[in-house]
């Protein structure tokens, strides 16, 4: 994600290792949003979903998380900083998601892969209304987060769901996912992905197959979800060895991603330099070279605060605001005399 907000990147080319790292466009947005399904997945019960009564509960305390979640969205996007802040369509998709908690994952799979080829349809007549280019439409835009419309990463927090109830930390289960990711990736960019090329770049079938990043096509639907499973499976894969200690900084910000998000964009906005000679605010700010500095300043700052207070201050807050919804009074007082059933 700090990749893809704070370097200058171009088309990706294999034989050109200096334009590979256009590979963080679009996919890091996508690995985001299967990140919260599967966070979804892993606060109601892994794989062992709450039954029905607490997953009410559960369900009561998303919600509220959900609103805290639009709300700093909103917040954000009044920084008016060159970046399409997806915190508005994420609570939206922590919306949807509440009636497939306890839902199979061979279901919420199957759910996942129909959604990432029929939702392109219809996001490609949505896409093209006039009127997001007017104050009303972009008002819409903002508030509902449709540079990531929600119609088609569905898919992508379902899949994650899906992930998070199948114990995928355990090596041969992450094996197998990281396996199912790169077949899906061959199939989205390889496959599906050139058939886009033989369509008209502006017409239906060019639009709806196409890999390209935030395109909102098939292709990349399919493409990139594979790379997001690859990717959490590789992590998975990696932390089963003691490997999960060197990289105990990376996990720190991983803990704390709302507050690391939102930390990078207030930075940004108060480092925003004139547009000047650049164009644009994206190329001047990007001309400050700011990725290194900005992504070390984070994984120090998390890891300290980790190590130091715990849990991440708007991570905290947030937790705090949803307890004041509805409790599982059971749950709490399990959790109070610290029955093996609360702590699990």
């Amino acid at each position: 994600m700090f990749a893809a907000h704070l370097l200058a990147t171009t088309s990706f080319e294999w034989d050109d290792p200096e334009t590979w790292t256009d590979l963080v466009n679009g996919r890091s947005s996508i690995l985001f949003a299967t990140l919260a399904g599967v966070s979804l997945a892993l606060v109601t019960g892994g794989v062992r979903p709450f039954d029905e009564r607490r997953m009410t509960y559960a369900r009561a305390r998303i919600a509220l998380r959900a609103a805290c979640i639009w709300l700093l969205g909103l917040l954000l996007v009044g920084l008016e900083t060159p970046v399409l802040v997806i915190l508005p369509a994420y609570a939206i998709l922590f919306l949807l998601a509440l009636p497939l908690l306890r839902v199979r994952p061979a279901w919420l799979f199957g759910a996942a892969g129909a959604i990432a080829v029929t939702m392109p349809f219809v996001v490609f007549p949505i896409d093209s209304w006039p009127g997001w280019d007017r104050e009303p439409g972009q008002t819409i835009l903002h508030a509902i987060g449709w540079s990531y419309p929600f119609l088609l990463w569905a898919a992508f927090v379902i899949a994650g769901i899906g992930i998070g109830r199948i114990a995928f930390s355990r090596p041969p289960v992450a094996a197998l996912l990281a396996a199912i990711g790169v077949l899906l990736a061959v199939v989205g960019y390889g496959v599906i992905g050139s058939w886009a090329v033989l369509a008209p770049a502006d017409s239906l079938w060019g639009v709806v197959l196409s890999s390209d990043a935030h395109s909102s096509g098939i292709g990349e639907a399919i493409g990139s979800g594979g790379v997001a499973i690859l990717v959490i499976a590789l992590c998975a894969l990696l932390c089963a060895t003691p490997v999960r200690w060197i990289v105990l900084p990376l996990r720190a910000v991983g803990a704390m991603p709302l507050t690391a998000y939102t930390a990078q964009l207030v930075a940004w906005a108060l480092l925003q330099p004139p547009i000047g000679d650049h164009g644009s605010e994206l190329v001047a700010f990007r001309a400050l070279e700011p990725f290194w500095p900005m992504t070390i300043a984070t994984i120090i700052g998390c890891t300290l605060w980790t190590l130091l207070v715990g849990r991440g201050p708007l991570e905290r807050l947030i937790g705090w605001v949803a307890t004041v919804g509805p409790r599982d009074d059971a749950a709490a007082s399990a959790g109070a005399s610290g029955s093996p059933e609360a702590r699990r």
